[in-house]
């Protein structure tokens, strides 16, 4: 029997005859909460949040209400802003674009409360280029806002002003950074900053405090208000709570988007009770969990984690890929994490020579070319890993290609640095005999093996 979706979130997303127009939102109970925030003081709807552990849903997992406390409104002589992170550049990620093209004014009534909590008067959705029907659906959700008086001056009666603007961007994964999401809504080039000392709480937009959150971050925020933050922290465990989207994709009978308590349900019982089980019957190889920036995990693989025990005392025990539970405690324990949610399963027929190969390309593509060891280094992988695909490999291939992923994580300005290199140095470890073959020039011999089609 499948684990229970919770959802809070993708709640009406698939009703049927639910619209994205804001009388339907209403008629759901849409800006209920906000109506209900407005009587708080914004100290307290930040206390809340810092109750309920929310952690951010971009990709770090990054505590809300820790990145919200760092910024205090009374003693700003600056304003502060906030900014939504739409950009959703993660290859396997799919989520965010669910909730803008289909509940917009979920997203909007967040950023309204989150906005209120914080100060804030002005505020961005920075939004993925690509995502040219969703930029449409949101400018109209803020002129419908507008018309119902939950954004301008006066909101809702109370003495409280905020407007809220789209800002396309180009489509550059990059810009699924914070500071260099910044770098470009202030019409530069999207060059990530330096931290220290240009952390967004002290030094943002226009140099000003600002706050960057995801899309399904602010989402949260409604429902935190709605429950309490501590009936939310009862959602998940401790450090994990909450619920979270999950993307899955590749080689499952029912690839989509799902919602559950984080840590209710394991990697084996999300792929196989959940999606159906492995396409055509074959048998799992390898599962990216957050994002194909994350590192690969192993099927067959044994992994070592530490639990407290009632007692206080520490165990330490051993669990396979899929009994590996699906928050973000375990993911970064078993040596990978959980990102963006993007799940990507792999089954036996994958070579992961040609795989890696693939994640190599996207990332020499998007490198923004400010630091040295990505700039290059990307682009070495990605010709490395493309010759070891087409034959033309050399026997020190393998050591070469892992040797420039160690020389670029942790030498960069920004994360992409790692964003590149951990698929290389997991892809190569855990699979080296494959990469070996490929050295060899019997790549060709792998495909034989596994079946798999060359891309």
């Amino acid at each position: 029997m499948p684990i229970a979706e919770k959802r809070l979130i993708f709640a009406n997303i698939d009703q049927p005859g639910y619209t994205i127009d804001i009388d339907c939102y209403l008629r759901h109970g849409g800006y209920k909460e906000l109506k209900k925030a407005l009587t708080m003081k914004g100290p307290d709807i930040v206390a809340e949040v810092k109750t309920s552990g929310l952690r951010g849903r971009g990709g770090a997992g990054f505590s809300c209400g820790m990145k919200w406390g760092f910024i205090d409104p009374t003693k700003n002589t600056k304003p502060v802003y906030l900014i939504c992170n739409a950009d959703e550049s993660e290859p396997g990620t799919f989520k965010d674009k669910q909730i803008i093209y289909k509940d917009p004014h979920q997203l909007l009534e967040g950023m309204i409360i989150a906005s209120y909590a914080n100060n804030v008067h002005l505020a961005y959705i920075y939004i993925r280029g690509e995502f040219t029907l969703g930029a449409k659906i949101l400018e109209k959700a803020i002129e419908e806002a507008k018309a119902k008086n939950f954004l301008g001056k006066g909101i809702c009666g109370t003495a409280y002003d905020l407007d809220i603007y789209i800002h396309r961007g180009a489509g550059a994964y990059i810009c699924g950074e914070e500071t260099g999401l910044i770098e470009s809504l202030e019409g530069k080039r999207a060059y990530p900053r330096i931290k220290p000392p240009y952390f967004p709480a002290v030094l943002g937009l226009y140099m000003s405090p600002t706050i960057v959150n995801n899309v399904e971050t602010l989402c949260n925020i409604k429902h935190i208000v709605a429950m309490g933050g501590a009936a939310y922290a009862k959602l998940g465990k401790p450090n994990n709570t909450g619920t979270r989207l999950l993307c899955v994709s590749g080689d499952v009978e029912k690839p989509g988007y799902y919602e559950f308590v984080v840590g209710a349900l394991t990697l084996g019982e999300l792929i196989n009770d959940v999606c159906g089980g492995i396409k055509g019957g074959r048998k799992l190889k390898a599962v990216i969990p957050g994002g194909s920036s994350a590192k690969v995990l192993k099927a067959g693989e044994r992994y070592k984690f530490k639990t407290k025990k009632p007692d206080g005392s520490m165990e330490e025990k051993e669990l396979g890929l899929e009994d590996i539970p699906l928050d973000f405690d375990s993911l970064a324990a078993a040596g990978s994490m959980a990102g963006s949610g993007g799940i990507i399963v792999m089954d036996e027929s994958r070579d992961m020579v040609e795989c890696l190969a693939n994640i190599a390309t996207f990332y020499a593509h998007e490198s923004c070319g400010q630091c040295t060891p990505c700039r290059e280094g990307s682009l070495w992988m990605k010709k490395i890993s493309d010759r070891l695909t087409h034959g033309r490999g050399h026997p020190d291939d393998v050591d070469l290609l892992k040797n420039v992923a160690d020389n670029i994580a942790g030498r960069t300005i920004c994360a992409f640095g790692e964003a590149c290199a951990w698929p290389v140095q997991s892809f190569v470890t855990k699979f080296r005999n494959e990469f070996e073959a490929h050295a060899l020039g019997n790549g060709s011999a792998i495909r034989a093996k596994t079946g798999a089609v060359k891309t």
